[in-house]
């Protein structure tokens, strides 16, 4: 989807009749969006929710630790049996 409207954007501007401004305009909005910490922020976290979902890999849980270094991790499941 990103792809598609990073295209249609793309397109816009290579072929917009606009002119120099309309192209510095976009391009200056482009540049604002991609580079604030909030676009980061929900790109990083969006990116994080979609690796949860396909991840086959079982979530873990850390059990009491042994001692200062060593901490044993189970599966979610087996800490509520």
């Amino acid at each position: 989807m990103l792809r598609l409207i990073i295209g249609v954007a793309a397109g816009y501007v290579l072929g917009s009749k606009a002119g120099r401004a309309r192209y510095e305009q976009i391009s200056a909005a482009t540049r604002a969006v991609t580079s604030s910490p909030v676009t980061r922020t929900l790109v990083k976290a969006g990116r994080q929710k979609l690796s949860d979902r396909l991840s086959t890999r079982p979530k873990l849980e850390p059990m009491v630790p042994l001692d200062e270094r060593t901490t044993v991790l189970v599966p979610q499941d087996q800490l509520r049996r």
